[in-house]
């Protein structure tokens, strides 16, 4: 039974959601964070100064008492964690990553625990959004109790669990999220090199522009270290970025160089990779648009 946890990253955004939806699950949270001094944790939770990539002796002390460790840290420091870690924890216990990358260290969990259970989680929305109603991928190293355990609880929490391999995981999230993020973020960088006024384009902005342009504000305003580890850290983000550079140009010749029913077999062919999902994401977009 999870009773005490350890969060490492727990002053950052998702680790105090984890945090905080603890403490309401009545579980003892320890927070680990390296930076801002005396920044208080969220109340209930008791705060110690650490660094997760240099276990000391205290820190392994709190580690090995510790029934559940999660990695709300960025990959980099995750990795060069996970080796120091799996040597503190006790046997059966749970370690836990919120990367939005998984194959990395999928591979660092297999090659450094023994004895222990380990799950990646991948809250796939903002953590100001909460988990109400949203999709967790999770991707199972080494199942067990406390696995099971921690997977209900953020269902308790209106969590959607969707389990998916750590291969399949970076595969899906480089089309999901590197390729969106791509998408709006490219959008954001021709606006600026147009450099139309944008409250004169607002004010005959259709759904569409408000729309994307909403997407690029709350992308824009986010967290640089989130977004770029979407981008740099998934090896199939690379792909991702050259088939929209791609689909650009292809476009872009179409308009030049084609007719309207070359335009046209290409509205069909983008169509048509919406697949069996069409229909939901055109009645989505209404009634976003009823709100536009």
């Amino acid at each position: 039974m999870i009773r005490r946890a350890v969060i490492v990253g727990g002053q950052g955004a998702v680790g105090r959601l984890f945090t905080e939806r603890l403490l309401g699950s009545g579980i003892q949270i320890v927070v680990v964070d390296p930076a801002g001094a005396g920044t208080p944790a969220p109340g209930g939770a008791r705060r110690i100064h650490g660094d997760i990539t240099d276990v000391s002796p205290q820190l392994a002390r709190e580690l090995g008492k510790a029934d559940m460790v999660v990695l709300a840290v960025p990959e980099p420091v995750a990795l060069a964690a996970v080796k120091g870690v799996a040597a503190a924890l006790r046997p059966g216990a749970l370690l836990v990553d919120t990367l939005s990358v998984k194959q990395r260290v999928d591979e660092e969990f297999r090659a450094h625990l023994h004895g222990v259970e380990a799950v990646g989680l991948n809250p796939m929305f903002a953590p100001a959004l909460g988990f109400e109603g949203r999709v967790v991928a999770a991707s199972v190293a080494f199942d067990g109790p406390l696995t099971a355990e921690l997977l209900k609880l953020v269902e308790s929490w209106g969590g959607r669990i969707v389990r998916v391999e750590a291969a399949e995981h970076d595969r899906l999230t480089a089309v999901s999220q590197a390729l969106t993020h791509a998408t709006v973020l490219s959008f954001g960088l021709a606006l600026s090199k147009m450099g139309t006024d944008v409250e004169e384009v607002a004010r005959i902005a259709p759904p569409p522009h408000k729309t994307l342009a909403s997407l690029l504000a709350r992308v824009s305003s986010g967290t640089p270290e989130v977004y770029w580890d979407v981008q740099a850290a998934n090896p199939q983000a690379v792909d991702a970025r050259s088939a929209l550079a791609e689909a650009a140009r292809r476009l872009a010749d179409t308009v030049k160089d084609g007719s309207e029913e070359d335009f046209a077999a290409l509205m069909g062919k983008v169509r048509g990779a919406l697949g069996a999902e069409l229909d939901n994401y055109r009645e989505l977009c209404a009634r976003i648009f009823a709100n536009v």
